[in-house]
């Protein structure tokens, strides 16, 4: 097999493992989804193009040639996040250097000495988590559209711990924002939001990436949370004439 064939090859299980469609290779990119389609039949692309696709993924060359299980991770395993979630100092690491985080970085703004954090990273290496190599070198295993699993271990975290104190805040500081709404939806409509939601996270976790090349000064920590729910406030429900769930009862997607 050809270099060029194995380079595409690895493009492609790595479009896969992230769930990369070639349109949403094309956006990351800036090029038309033919070109990417084309570039990716004829195997031809400029080594500048090759470094757009690599970023984008967030891999290097190097990482295109590995095996198909050495492909970025989309999720941990439940084992990897019970492991963080016994160690809040290792999930307070494994979120930053999946956000880009330097060790330089995480050493001038956090309270963890060198010493402290190479005996966390050398635990999220033996976790396969993160590709560590002594004294600083550090590499994340994670893919772009990396998510922590869904009723997870961390996801139950940031539940009990975590959005209780995100919400205890009034939001009216420069930059924030706050919107509560509810209504009667139809299934498109609903379809609808969900997709703008999941556009809306894409292009956050483009942005970061793209910002992560600023030096640290420049960049600040924010935070959202998007979800869509159907929902009736128990208040509501106290008030109903029937039960909610009776099926001649419309209910609210708050």
């Amino acid at each position: 097999m050809s270099g060029s064939a194995v380079l595409v090859k690895g493009i492609k299980t790595r479009l896969k493992a992230q769930g990369i469609s070639y349109r949403r290779l094309a956006e990351l990119i800036g090029i038309s989804e033919p070109t990417v389609k084309r570039d990716l039949a004829r195997g031809n692309f400029s080594l500048q193009r090759l470094d757009l696709i690599c970023d984008a993924l967030g891999v290097s060359v190097a990482d295109l040639v590995q095996p198909v299980d050495h492909a970025p991770m989309t999720e941990l395993s439940e084992r990897q996040e019970q492991a963080l979630v016994t160690n809040p100092r290792a999930l307070v690491v494994t979120y930053l250097i999946v956000n880009d985080w330097k060790f330089d970085e995480i050493v001038s703004a956090f309270q963890l000495d060198e010493n402290e954090l190479i005996s966390i990273l050398l635990k999220l290496d033996e976790l396969r988590i993160v590709d560590f190599h002594p004294p600083k070198r550090m590499r994340k295993l994670t893919a772009r559209n990396f998510s922590w699993r869904k009723d997870g271990a961390v996801q139950d975290y940031f539940l009990r711990r975590v959005i209780p104190e995100f919400f205890n805040a009034r939001f009216d500081s420069q930059g924030d924002e706050f919107r509560f709404v509810g209504g009667l939806l139809s299934s498109s409509s609903m379809l609808r939001l969900q997709a703008s939601i999941r556009r809306f996270a894409d292009e956050y976790e483009q942005l970061a990436h793209q910002d992560a090349r600023l030096p640290l000064e420049e960049r600040h920590g924010w935070s959202a949370i998007l979800a869509l729910r159907l929902w009736e406030y128990s208040e509501f429900s106290k008030l109903r004439r029937d039960k909610p769930g009776a099926h001649s009862v419309k209910k609210s997607k708050l």
